[in-house]
């Protein structure tokens, strides 16, 4: 009989260890400079939300913690489901960009469902679930620019040609932001807008070719404000302070200042606010950051805007050092949809712009705000996965 030599057993255990370790390797491998700075920004702002939305929501006598409770609530879910997209394969985003924008579209026509959708202040832009009001328009959001940047993709070395930039993304985009207006919510049409702009500009189209969708953007915007006797008066307080009606255009708009003066360097204090005791309207929702300069004067409103300035930091590293286009495109839509949304939300309640019903992302309350802003940072995230990690040793070993 002949035996078969077996290799020794330190042998035998060697390519099973080699194998773990790599394993692991692969497991624990360091993740980038811009995944570490924008996941830190992105729980910084929630978290600092939250106890601004408690803060704002104790003056209410009947339900003090039910807003900072629901909110909660959505940022216990929000914020695994950041990580866990964070997880997401970039091809599989590209393949199921067609699909997001579509059940987005679908789900914001649910607004007009009767019995289902709700209206507040003459906008139609929510819909009851659960005990839960939902704004399926935060999430169309999120689907436009992953959209825009997987048809742009596609268009790589077409973006010359004018028809090939605006067919379909132009008519498509028109149409998804035009469920928005038929709800009567221009703020957020507006930064529908911005989200398209902002893919366009970062894909490399020429600039004879993004100006014109600026211009149409804008007159659009215009002619839609114009079209409104309320949205008129709300713009002219804006820019005419002192002619305007302090108990109708300018009351929530003068309190939010006053609310801000109140405030100082150093602020009243935590929960201190004077302003959210029935004096300032939306005082947790679009006014928090009144209440964040009342409470924490100039120093908290310095420190909001430096958590979102490293988030933007992050974010446009990612659009510089990545070396696909889609990624690059979906960054740009995202972070100018973040971004510009905060600055327009700060520039309300400096009394910079009117009054538009723009909500602060992270920090305002709002289940669905928070929820889309969660999954896009994951989706921002999933893109810094693909970056290489910064090295400090100079010779791989």
């Amino acid at each position: 009989m002949t035996q078969t030599a077996h290799p020794p057993r330190s042998d035998r255990t060697e390519g099973r260890g080699l194998t773990a370790k790599v394993s692991l390797g692969r497991l624990f491998t360091p993740v980038s400079t811009e995944f570490l700075l924008i996941a830190s920004t992105s729980l910084a702002l929630t978290i600092f939300g939250l106890v601004m939305v408690l803060s704002a929501t104790s003056a209410n006598p009947n339900a003090p913690f039910e807003g900072a409770l629901k909110q909660g609530i959505f940022a216990v879910v929000g914020i695994p489901l950041m990580f866990v997209v964070s997880r997401v394969k970039v091809a599989w985003l590209k393949k199921v960009a067609w699909p997001l924008l579509i059940g987005a579209i679908a789900f914001q026509l649910l607004v007009f469902v009767p019995g289902l959708g709700i209206e507040s202040y003459g906008n139609r832009n929510w819909i009851g679930i659960a005990g839960f009001t939902v704004q399926p328009s935060e999430f169309l959001k999120l689907a436009l620019a992953l959209w825009v940047a997987a048809i742009l993709l596609r268009k790589q070395a077409r973006l010359g040609i004018w028809h090939h930039v605006f067919i379909p993304v132009v008519p498509v985009a028109a149409l998804a932001i035009g469920t928005v207006i038929a709800g009567g919510d221009l703020g957020t049409a507006m930064v529908l807008v911005l989200v398209v702009l902002g893919c366009l500009f970062f894909s490399g189209v020429k600039l004879r070719l993004f100006i014109l969708p600026l211009v149409l953007g804008i007159a659009g915007v215009l002619a839609y404000a114009l079209s409104s006797e309320n949205r008129m008066k709300r713009i002219l307080a804006a820019f005419n302070p002192d002619d305007c009606d302090y108990f109708r255009e300018c009351y929530q708009s003068t309190h939010g200042i006053w609310g801000m003066a109140n405030g100082g360097v150093f602020g009243l204090g935590l929960g201190n606010s004077q302003e959210k005791y029935g004096w300032l309207p939306a005082a947790a929702n679009d006014y928090i950051f009144a209440i964040v300069g009342e409470e924490l004067g100039l120093i908290g409103c310095l420190l909001v805007l430096a958590l979102f300035g490293a988030f933007a930091v992050g974010a446009f590293h990612i659009i510089r050092k990545t070396d696909d286009p889609f990624i690059r495109v979906a960054t740009g839509g995202i972070v100018v949809w973040i971004i510009g949304q905060a600055l327009i939300n700060i520039g309300v309640v400096l009394r910079v712009f009117p009054v538009m019903g723009v909500p602060l992302p992270f920090m305002s309350q709002g289940g669905t705000a928070l929820l889309s802003v969660l999954l896009a940072c994951g989706v921002l995230l999933a893109f810094a996965r693909t970056l290489p990690a910064e090295r400090t040793d100079k010779v791989a070993r």
